[in-house]
């Protein structure tokens, strides 16, 4: 977001005393969430994992604790107004949900591009959407024109004094479920959640690490602390955090408190999603992966450490979760691919299919491609999609098939039709 969805005049950041009031004032109307330790995360990387789920708060996501805060300082007077905010995800959801809880009308602005399933979550949740731009970017044009239009107060999703101190309860939380607690690893988009947490965790614990985490593609609050301006853009499983301008606020809190940043790359968030659900059983979208995916790409750094993850949300989308299992099965080789040229005349293909069933290969797909121009005239390629139980299997059934006299080519799972 560009400056002007943020404070014309820096306010001072919140301190601990004011997060501990944000933690009164919210009692009773988020989920206090449970932080547990992770046996498994902790086997897989070498490191004490614990994890704060707030993937089960109502709208799946931590959101709704910088919302309410902020939406419990309005006055009378905003209240009937009413308040307005852009956002494509969890925002608008914690936006949505507590304003129709407190009575306050919430116009959210989406770009016209947003998943439907979102803009219809967002107005199950009592909101007006307004659809408007293909980008954040053009959407926040059309915000900021209904915001001086209609007289609304805006609920910034990050660069907000009240919306930090809300954020910053979960350390309160985190380090009197886990006390001895000696790291935090924290997802990082605009920079408020890491900005309450900061502030909290350092005030109670001044010897604590923070390191945040942003997707390699939108590393902006990594650049902002080195002085550069880096390139940000691309398909991010962690659309979340995808933020190319970071919080003045923000800013001013991680430069003074944060430790370090770890950008994290696709493959190791798609990883990470995968962890949490195989391992915990738990759902995290990108975002909410990205601090486990820091952990597992550089477990050297946090080994023997006790380390407090947030998983800040839950909300994927359930076709994307079910290409990352079967992208991650292919990766740990327990699914292969691939293409067979043979003779195309009849029993040929139950010869292959029983060669593979026999030697313990569970056939998942086939797919013949008999125009491809490098396959002779009374030829076909055949692509096997098969499970497997690790990579000395795969050796084995090529092998076997190479064995009946057949060509045969080993496929990116990527290139299967899986």
């Amino acid at each position: 977001m560009t400056d002007t969805l943020t404070q014309t005049a820096l306010p001072p950041l919140p301190d601990l005393d004011a997060i501990r009031e944000a933690a009164a004032e919210i009692d009773g109307q988020v989920v206090r969430t449970p932080c547990l330790p992770a046996p498994k995360l902790s086997q897989l990387v070498g490191a004490e994992i614990y994890v704060k789920y707030e993937n089960m708060q109502v709208t799946n996501s931590f959101k709704d604790r910088g919302a309410l805060v902020r939406l419990l300082r309005l006055s009378e007077e905003e209240r009937r107004r009413g308040v307005i905010a852009m956002s494509a995800g969890n925002h608008a959801q914690a936006v949505a949900y507590h304003s129709s809880r407190l009575g306050i009308p919430a116009t959210i602005v989406m770009p016209e591009t947003t998943p439907f399933v979102k803009v219809q979550a967002t107005q199950a949740r009592g909101a007006r959407v307004v659809l408007s731009g293909e980008t954040l970017a053009e959407s926040q044009i059309e915000c900021e024109r209904l915001r001086a239009e209609q007289d609304l107060t805006l609920i910034h999703p990050y660069d907000d004094p009240d919306v930090i101190r809300g954020q910053g309860t979960i350390a309160l939380e985190m380090l009197e479920q886990a006390p001895d607690l000696d790291m935090l690893v924290v997802p990082i988009g605009g920079g408020g959640l890491i900005s309450g947490i900061a502030i909290a965790a350092k005030a109670l614990r001044p010897d604590i690490t923070i390191v945040g985490t942003e997707a390699a593609l939108y590393p902006s609050m990594w650049g902002m602390l080195r002085g550069e301006s880096p390139t940000c853009g691309g398909n991010t499983l962690a659309e979340g955090i995808a933020v190319k301008n970071v919080g003045k606020l923000t800013y001013a809190a991680v430069r003074a408190l944060v430790d370090d940043i770890m950008l994290v790359d696709e493959p190791s968030l798609e990883r990470a999603v995968n962890a949490y659900l195989t391992l915990q059983k738990t759902m995290a979208e990108g975002a909410g992966a990205a601090g486990l995916a820091a952990v597992m790409m550089a477990p050297e750094r946090f080994a023997g450490r006790k380390v407090g993850l947030v998983l800040c949300g839950g909300n994927i989308d359930a076709r994307i979760l079910a290409s990352i299992m079967v992208r991650e099965l292919a990766r740990g080789e327990r699914i292969v691919a691939l293409r067979v040229v043979i003779q195309d005349r009849p029993g040929v293909l139950g010869e292959l299919a029983c060669t593979i069933g026999r030697l313990g290969g569970n056939i998942l797909e086939v797919s013949h491609h008999r125009l491809f121009l490098n396959v002779p005239a009374k030829g076909t390629s055949v692509d096997f999609t098969i499970e497997i139980r690790d990579a000395a299997h795969a050796a084995e059934l090529i092998t076997a098939i190479e064995g009946l006299g057949f060509s045969v080519t080993r496929l990116e799972a990527a290139e299967s039709h899986f």
